[in-house]
């Protein structure tokens, strides 16, 4: 008995040595892929943070000045330790942390600062594994598919990453690959996250976050197929061809799975890349000529330049004098940025206004490394490339036009509309702070009229503050809205980080976008829903008469602007002349 004991140690224990061996010396092996690692580390950091939140606030009195800086640092400490968790399970908890971390006016600063890193750190799978990807989808070699194959992907993401290819027609291509173990692991992981939240809620019954795992579970399977991608791209290029500073790239069906997305390799800068704008010297449509006009002008009269006395010169020459690597010229080339940056901005607004309130198909996922701009190759005008196309949300039209109508209201300071189509969509009583997060205004500003004045920095200081006040009743709100505002407002966080980044938040000139299409979209709704030729008539002129009065009212706004544009040009002109 004593020597199969023995026998049978020995056995056991060469098994045991030789499994070591082997996952030592294979270094495509991680021990982050194991189930019982990934489930003890996600169980040790909840049940952390949740000691932390117990403990380090116990004693001290709720409220005070004490409480409030060492909530923050406990918010922070927390923050870092989910960080630190999405980085090592990766995958589907690097999405749900990327999440999180859009979410600026709706969670506490601590979070969504930290969390925001989680875009720029995703793992990188290596070339064996992006090798085996597409060997298993596409049936061929890498070198039997393309002439040539960078190793370095253009990027990273939490669930796939991106190659710079050449098809042997010479053709140069994107070649997007899914991380291979990503969709085995994203259902056991998600399963995971519901049932900590679920713990979780058990120690603090205001955490109500089911809604993040609900929307994870419902959006992940569509963003890891691929062919679904491919399909979301087309349509929304289709569906927004009349903008001709949009291009989507085209896909590449024939070597596309629900692995391996092929696109057309379009070049560009992040959108809020000042640097790069100013590097390339993007153009968009007038306001480089404007601006050009009006420094030639300057040194052909030798003296400032107020605005109508300018004298254009030819373009090539100005073109040379805006690109001299000097001093004085830098400041007129940041001048274009900075005008740039504002049409930009407004293209923008047009395309994301278009999508909510007039289709109803909305691309969730606007963070600068998905939105690039570049200078089109044919016209040399400032374009927008819109990248990554797995995650849209499709409204429901009761969804939108409730939705149209209340940004009407909240554009037009209809006060008693807000709070009717903000209990539509199911804000109940805590309609004043759904509004406030939908509009990242304080209550005074949406009482006074959002259009009215910009964000001041102290507003904004003031409106982060209270989204750590009023954490339990955001996430009860998030709980009980229909599950379409979710991804809407995670879009509306992510295009005010641009704007922000930009510097053209919430301008006068977005919120007229906005209204423009929500009267377009409210029209068409009462033309296909009556029968009367006269009554389609009727609400016809009423549209037209609606756009006209903005139209207006814009050309007010523009004419005010283009006096202090002029102006602001002016001085610049004066002040840093670029010697000819």
């Amino acid at each position: 008995m004593a020597r199969k004991a023995l026998k049978l140690a020995s056995w056991t224990s060469m098994a045991l040595a030789a499994s070591g061996i082997y996952f030592y010396s294979n270094k495509y092996l991680d021990p982050n892929d194991f189930g019982a690692v990934r489930v003890g580390r996600a169980v040790a950091t909840t049940a952390v943070i949740s000691y932390d939140y117990l403990t380090s606030l116990k004693s001290v009195p709720y409220g005070s000045e004490e409480y409030l800086q060492l909530r923050s640092k406990v918010h922070l400490r927390s923050a870092r330790r989910l960080c630190e968790l999405c980085c090592a399970n990766r995958g589907t908890f690097i999405k749900v942390g990327q999440h999180l971390g859009a979410l600026d006016y709706l969670l506490p600063e601590e979070y969504t600062s930290t969390l925001k890193v989680l875009h720029s750190q995703a793992p990188q799978s290596s070339m064996q594994e992006i090798r085996q990807v597409i060997r298993e989808d596409l049936g061929k070699e890498i070198h039997d598919l393309f002439q040539s194959f960078d190793d370095t992907p253009l990027g990273t993401a939490s669930l796939a990453q991106v190659h710079k290819a050449v098809l042997h027609d010479g053709r140069t291509v994107a070649v997007k690959v899914q991380h291979p173990k990503v969709r085995a692991q994203s259902s056991k992981d998600i399963l995971l996250m519901e049932v900590l939240v679920l713990a979780v809620k058990q120690l603090f019954p205001e955490f109500e976050f089911m809604w993040l795992v609900d929307e994870a579970k419902k959006n992940l399977p569509l963003e890891l197929d691929f062919l679904n991608e491919g399909r979301n791209a087309e349509k929304v290029s289709q569906m927004l061809r009349h903008f001709d500073f949009l291009k989507v790239p085209r896909i590449h069906w024939d070597l596309s799975t629900e692995r391996v997305l092929l696109m057309e390799f379009v070049d560009g800068g992040q959108v809020n890349d000042r640097d790069y704008m100013e590097r390339n010297k993007i153009d968009v449509n007038e306001v480089r000529s404007r601006a050009q006009g009006c420094c030639a002008g300057e040194r052909g009269l030798g003296q400032g330049c107020p605005g109508s006395a300018c004298v254009s010169r030819s373009s090539e020459k100005v073109s040379h004098l805006l690109s001299a690597n000097d001093f004085s010229s830098s400041y007129h080339v940041q001048a274009l940025s900075a005008l740039a940056t504002i049409e930009i901005s407004r293209h923008l607004g047009k395309m994301y206004s278009e999508m909510i309130f007039v289709n109803g198909f909305v691309h969730c996922d606007p963070h600068p490394g998905n939105v690039l701009v570049r200078k089109h190759p044919g016209t040399g005008k400032a374009e927008i490339v819109l990248l990554d196309h797995g995650l849209y949300q499709m409204l429901t039209e009761e969804f939108r036009l409730n939705y149209c109508h209340l940004w009407q209201s909240l554009i037009w300071t209809d006060m008693k509309r807000v709070k009717e189509y903000s209990q539509r969509l199911g804000a109940g009583d805590l309609y004043p702070l759904f509004a406030c997060m939908l509009t990242a205004r304080s209550w005074d500003s949406v009482n006074r009229g959002i259009s009215q004045a910009p964000v001041t920095a102290t507003e904004d200081l003031e409106i982060r503050n209270n989204a750590a006040n009023y954490l339990p009743q955001i996430s009860h709100l998030l709980n009980h809205v229909p599950r379409q505002m979710l991804l809407i407002l995670k879009t509306n966080d992510l295009l005010r980080g641009i704007e922000a980044a930009l510097g053209t938040r919430a301008s006068a000139s977005s919120f007229l976008n906005m209204s423009r299409c929500c009267i377009r979209a409210l029209a068409e709704h009462k033309k296909k829903n009556t029968c009367s030729f006269f009554r389609r008539t009727q609400i016809s002129f009423s549209e037209a008469f609606n756009l006209w009065q903005i139209n207006l009212h814009e050309l007010i706004l523009r004419v005010k602007g283009l006096k202090l544009a002029d102006r602001v040009l002016a001085l610049i002109c004066w002040l840093f002349p670029a010697p000819l």
